[in-house]
């Protein structure tokens, strides 16, 4: 499910450092008497009525069906053990720690926060929110002090979700570095606050399964593995013109087809992961700044009309 210094991150891309983001939700306490973890019955709602809102909210993003898919098995699930509690069966607790596989920009984010939504609608988190962390948010500069703020990232996260980005860069420095201590202590913290949090690890495809053989407790601790794939050239072009729209802006045919044909170019050519989603966002937003410049020096005297203010042409992505 979304920006980000290579020493203390582990990064060597130079990009900065963003801060942590945390995603509050309207929190609805849990049934008295119900156990941490277990479903809180949504019989006011009507069975499908949850579903539906999350429907409208996935429908919106393009593609993803893998992830579509999932996000109803664990809401069958979910109503499922309800069903079962409620006629006196055993509905065990699940862990619901997960791993997303993929390129930046494919939705990982977005999907980690409907997630939330709907553990905490479910009863399964408290809060249902979300904090999302790098390693540098994680790891310390002394012995003990990953450990200390690893914990602390923990607690914050208690009743909701703890998203760790770019997860694989916690095992990048080996045995000796502050990274490892982070990974020890989040699989402490997995069996000390069990159904307490989520984790969700996220990242490269490759990366993040070396990650999970950097500590043999890992990989059984995330039942929940899912790819996100690329998007497809149309699938772009579609959330160009979403993004487009969004912003009051509008796409002439011409530029779509620029915009299409650059991005056929970068998405094959490109030398590093290409930033899907991410990179049509920065393309559309740069076109906007292109076409005020344009507008600016045509219209010295006059304002320019409705339309011609929505309207993003051809010279105005400068690919």
């Amino acid at each position: 499910m979304n920006g980000r210094v290579a020493a203390a991150s582990g990064r060597d891309d130079g990009r900065p450092s963003r801060q942590i983001n945390i995603v509050l939700r309207n929190q609805e306490p849990p049934a008295a008497g119900m156990a941490a973890g277990e479903p809180v019955p949504v019989k006011n709602q009507g069975r499908s009525g949850l579903f539906q809102e999350l429907s409208r909210e996935l429908d919106a993003l393009v593609g993803l069906d893998n992830i579509k898919e999932l996000v109803f098995e664990i809401y069958a699930l979910l109503q499922v053990a309800q069903m079962r509690s409620e006629a006196g069966l055993a509905s065990g607790g699940q862990a619901y720690h997960m791993v997303f596989k993929g390129n930046p920009g494919t939705g990982k984010t977005t999907v980690a926060r409907i997630v939330a939504k709907l553990f905490q609608r479910m009863g399964v988190l408290s809060k249902g929110h979300l904090i999302e962390v790098e390693r540098a948010d994680l790891v310390g500069e002394y012995i003990g002090h990953t450990a200390q703020k690893t914990r602390d990232l923990v607690k914050k996260a208690l009743g909701g979700i703890l998203f760790i980005d770019e997860a694989y860069s916690l095992a990048r420095g080996g045995d000796k570095d502050f990274g490892k201590e982070a990974i020890d202590t989040l699989v402490k913290s997995m069996e000390d606050q069990r159904s307490q949090f989520v984790l969700i690890l996220a990242g490269y495809s490759e990366e993040i399964d070396y990650f999970l053989m950097s500590n043999p407790g890992l990989p059984s601790r995330f039942p929940i593995q899912v790819e996100f794939p690329d998007y497809t050239i149309d699938q772009l072009l579609q959330i160009a013109e979403l993004m487009a729209k969004e912003r009051d802006y509008i796409l002439m045919p011409q530029a779509i087809l620029k915009l299409k044909q650059h991005l056929l170019i970068e998405k094959t050519e490109s030398l590093h992961a290409f930033s899907n989603a991410r990179y049509v966002r920065n393309s559309i937003e740069k076109a906007v700044r292109a076409q005020a410049v344009r507008l600016l020096n045509q219209y010295e005297s006059t304002s320019p009309g409705k339309q011609e203010l929505m309207t993003l042409r051809t010279e105005d992505f400068k690919l």
